[in-house]
């Protein structure tokens, strides 16, 4: 599933050609993906301008005109598809339609927006802009690990007298929002902390010396374009490559990148998800 990285890969892509423009016409193939689309929907979207879009976790925020925005999650083989874009950043020409197109926003400037997702485990969603972050899907979220709210202090508050592993404290969202399983063990292998450590094992000093490395770890596969595993595209289409650059996520049995280290990759299996670690620098 897309993380953080690529969700906000995906905005920036879509941003140029969506905010400021109005949805000239609205299309809504099916009545539903991983749950039932809202009432209407194609209906409350066309004629709409596209105040702003955001971030929020892994999920894509429109903010309408009509007070209302439209909540957008790529889920495990969503793609945003851009097509016939003015400014020319994207092909001209719009492709034909696909079996798997299920939502497409053509907005007023001539540029396509395509919502295809073949296992429809995707989502979609209205609902009012000021009552926003009261959503079911965003009122449990913690803070945003690229924003003032997570610090060392609140990590530490957070975290304290927990006996769960690290790892999957890191993956809890109402602990932090949008943090998945790759770049979970990149901080961790980074800061050479073991993913089963648990965290009341941890010193205060460690636990904080992971929110600078956090940061680092997202701002660098951000910088890259996001990973390409699976069936994640940028909005142009352009795979990422950030997955070039991983030190343990999917290298088990490879050489450990630490200079001066001889073991090598291993992995475990926690909460039925891969964790990749070096036995020798993580402890």
């Amino acid at each position: 599933m897309p993380e953080l990285p690529e969700v906000e890969t995906v905005r920036r892509g879509l941003a140029p050609v969506m905010e400021g423009q109005v949805i000239a016409r609205a299309l809504v193939n099916r009545p539903d993906l991983r749950w039932p689309f809202p009432d209407h929907m194609a209906e409350r979207l066309t004629g709409a301008r596209v105040d702003r879009l955001r971030r929020r976790s892994k999920y894509i925020l429109a903010d309408l005109s009509t007070g209302e925005t439209l909540l957008i999650h790529l889920g495990m083989s969503g793609r945003m598809l851009v097509s016939g874009d003015p400014l020319g950043r994207f092909v001209h020409d719009h492709p034909a339609p696909e079996k798997h197109d299920h939502v497409v926003l053509d907005m007023g400037q001539g540029a396509r927006i395509t919502f295809n997702d073949p296992r429809r485990f995707g989502a979609m969603d209205l609902m009012a802009t000021d009552g926003a972050d009261s959503h079911p899907l965003l009122a449990v979220l913690g803070p945003e690990p690229l924003g003032n709210g997570f610090s060392e202090s609140y990590l530490v508050s957070a975290l304290e007298g927990r006996k769960t592993p690290i790892k999957a404290a890191l993956l809890d969202q109402k602990i932090i929002a949008g943090l998945g399983n790759i770049y979970v063990c990149e901080a961790l292998y980074r800061t050479r902390i073991h993913p089963a450590r648990k965290v009341n094992r941890l010193s205060k000093a460690r636990l904080a010396a992971l929110v600078p490395v956090v940061r680092t770890v997202l701002q660098d596969a951000i910088a890259a374009g996001g990973s390409s595993l699976r069936d994640f595209r940028q909005a142009d289409g352009e795979l990422g490559y950030f997955q070039h650059s991983f030190d343990v996520y999917g290298r088990e049995g490879e050489p450990c990148r630490t200079e001066g280290c001889a073991d090598t990759v291993r992995r475990i299996v926690q909460s039925g998800r891969s964790s990749f670690y070096c036995p020798t620098c993580q402890r």
